[in-house]
């Protein structure tokens, strides 16, 4: 009974927010038609950037506006064209698509048309034919509008969406930037400007996750969201289910297995179903079936004076606890190691845009190295794949865009007041993803600063009232002894680069200099350690013995010194690791890159480097030493639906 008040109490914390962002899911009432591809695309270059406002390019087809390019959506824009002003642009580029709207959707009073941009970077404004829908803050969570009703206005009119979006940063985004004008006309022409920002990966812009129309019923779900527990062998899924269109419904909700078999049902709008012989969702390489996901059908009926609406929407749920200690993360009960990786969205040509090749790619490189978790360094990353980490069990710490906030500026009650509102929109969209076992506020913030202590103190308040039922960390890489955020923190995550950044070359100070930072951080906070990033670049193929700095036996022997601490540590406090990083990325340029951060054990084209194979051997023996392996992992096969 105590364990079913509390997962009450859990869901009505979850379910504070008063709109919900489901992901859009074809059903027997539900339709979509996705608008990916070639768009028009105008970059704004007029030395204000707001010629496109002035002269209200969205009134007009953009081509009546001026020379139009096409532009691939979802991509970024940077990298397209052989234009190198495109590449480092900052300001507002304009696209628009002219769509064909099915007549049943525009006939029939009672569909709710949906416009909806999976993400934008960074500020984006929308109109239809002419009028403006709507406009979102933010580069890297979904955002949308109602446009039916403005749509039936005029059947006769094709749908033209013009999309402006402006990636310029201030000292109140996420990330945080400034723009620098140099005003010395004997060094700079007139007009020149530069964006400055403090974080270590390109600027990216544009559409970059897919654009799609979809319909539902004017009463329709809006929201549900899912808590879940076990007891012995029975798993416990309390839920709720959100309404929009109507004051009186009927429902039914059901919970099916993977193969769609109805186990359990309830005809109310809130409640915990009860499933016995229960599977739990497992992360890969923790169990021998992991990445168990039911499904919970929701089927609503409405009916006013003159129609009867019928909505349908399926959600997959994975049944699993998250639990922490002062010396361990379990979960399901049992303790979880995280060997894993830090990520980018990022690629040649496409930039940060969604490509379905290249994250498949990812998911095999990740399972044939035994990595079992990611974090989604600095930004939310897409929908989908998170879906896949539901999918293949693999486990996410789910980051905010709060990366780059050294400003002293960036500690006001504007950055806060932005910062929270991301913060909500971010637990609305991952709440229900089983994969999704910690929330992370930010990257190595400046947190000594005096103003970051209330800063951090309500953020991490805030995102654990949002979500009771997952810890709460940010990213570090501060002096353990003027942290003023960590005393809130549930998890300690560092971030140390010993023998690159600091004391370049000297591999051999690493054990010393990393049980030293272990030590000062457990002894001050008593709470469990990640160490989230470490690592060091190497340029593909350069080798050198005795190893040196940017050859690939340097960052063989940087990692070895690493683990070997790791391997004294994760005894008593120490929770997991996660290598930086993933894959090679792009940055801006500067001294200090080389056609970007070549801290990858892979190349950018997802080749392996010498790290790779050490990481494999070492993430596989850390899987296997828990013994709950069969033998066939020991050789990892492609991803199985």
């Amino acid at each position: 009974m105590l364990r079913v008040l509390w997962l009450f109490a859990a869901l009505d914390a979850v379910l504070l927010l008063d709109t919900g962002m489901l992901f859009p899911r074809e059903s027997s009432s539900r339709e979509l038609k996705e608008l990916n591809g070639l768009w028009a695309f105008r970059a704004d270059r007029s030395p204000n950037r707001n010629q496109g406002f002035e002269s209200a390019w969205y009134k007009s087809r953009l081509a009546e506006t001026g020379p139009v390019i096409d532009m691939p959506v979802p991509a970024s824009y940077n990298d397209v064209t052989q234009d190198p002003s495109l590449r480092d642009f900052i300001g507002w580029v304009w696209y628009e698509r002219e769509v064909t709207v099915p007549t049943r959707w525009i006939t029939d009073d009672g569909l709710r048309v949906v416009l909806r941009v999976g993400s934008a970077h960074y500020y984006s404004v929308v109109w239809v034919n002419g009028v403006k829908v709507t406009e979102h803050e933010g580069g890297h969570l979904p955002f949308e509008a109602e446009i039916g009703t403005l749509l039936r206005k005029d059947p006769t009119m094709p749908c033209r969406i013009t999309i402006a979006v402006n990636n310029t940063l201030n000292l109140h985004t996420l990330p945080p930037g400034t723009i620098q004008y140099m005003t010395d006309r004997t060094r700079y022409p007139a007009g020149f400007f530069v964006q400055n920002y403090n974080f270590d990966f390109f600027n990216y812009a544009g559409i970059h996750r897919p654009v799609l129309l979809y319909t539902t019923p004017k009463a329709y779900v809006d929201d549900i969201t899912v808590v879940t527990d076990f007891l012995d062998n029975t798993g416990l899924v309390r839920y709720g289910v959100s309404v929009k269109g109507t004051t009186s419904a009927a429902m039914k909700v059901t919970l099916m297995d993977k193969g769609g078999h109805c186990l359990v049902s309830s005809n109310e709008a809130s409640g915990v179903l009860k499933v016995p012989n229960v599977n739990l969702w497992w992360p890969y390489l923790m169990h021998q079936n992991p990445g168990y996901l039911y499904s919970l059908e929701v089927r609503l009926k409405a009916t006013d004076e003159s129609s009867t609406y019928e909505d349908v929407y399926t959600l997959p749920v994975g049944i699993r606890t998250v639990n922490v200690s002062s010396t361990q993360f379990f979960i399901n009960n049992k303790p979880f190691y995280f060997h894993g990786v830090n990520k980018h969205e990022d690629a040649d040509i496409r930039g940060k845009g969604l490509d379905w090749p290249l994250i498949v790619k990812d998911f095999n490189l990740m399972k044939w190295l035994g990595a079992n978790s990611f974090r989604t360094s600095h930004y939310p990353y897409a929908e989908e794949i998170l879906q896949m980490c539901d999918r293949h069990g693999i486990v996410v710490i789910d980051e905010s865009p709060g990366v780059g906030i050294k400003d002293i500026r960036s500690f006001g009650d504007a950055s806060l007041t932005h910062h929270l509102a991301v913060m909500d929109e971010l637990v609305r969209r991952d709440k229900n993803h089983p994969s999704v076992v910690m929330w992370s506020v930010a990257n190595e913030p400046a947190a000594e600063m005096p103003p970051a202590e209330n800063y951090f103190k309500t953020l991490i308040m805030h995102t654990k009232a949002l979500d009771p039922t997952r810890p709460v960390t940010y990213i570090t890489d501060s002096n353990f002894s003027r942290d003023k955020g960590a005393p809130f923190v549930d998890v300690i995550c560092v971030n140390s680069y010993f023998s690159w950044y600091h004391d370049p070359g000297h591999v051999e100070v690493i054990p010393l200099q990393l049980n030293t930072q272990f030590e000062d951080w457990y002894g001050k906070y008593k709470k469990p350690i990640i160490q989230s990033e470490y690592g060091a670049d190497v340029v593909p193929g350069l080798h050198n013995d005795p190893p040196v700095m940017f050859t690939e036996e340097y960052q063989k022997v940087v990692l070895q010194q690493y683990h070997s601490v790791f391997d004294q540590k994760r005894k008593k406090y120490v929770i997991g690791e996660l290598i930086w990083n993933f894959a090679d990325f792009m940055t801006t340029q500067g001294i200090m890159r080389v056609v970007g951060n070549k801290k990858g054990v892979f190349t950018r084209q997802r080749q392996p480097k010498a790290a790779a194979f050490i990481l494999k051997e070492r993430y596989w023996r850390l899987a296997n030493e828990t013994g709950t392996l069969p033998l066939w992992t020991k050789y990892p096969c492609p991803l199985e639906v």
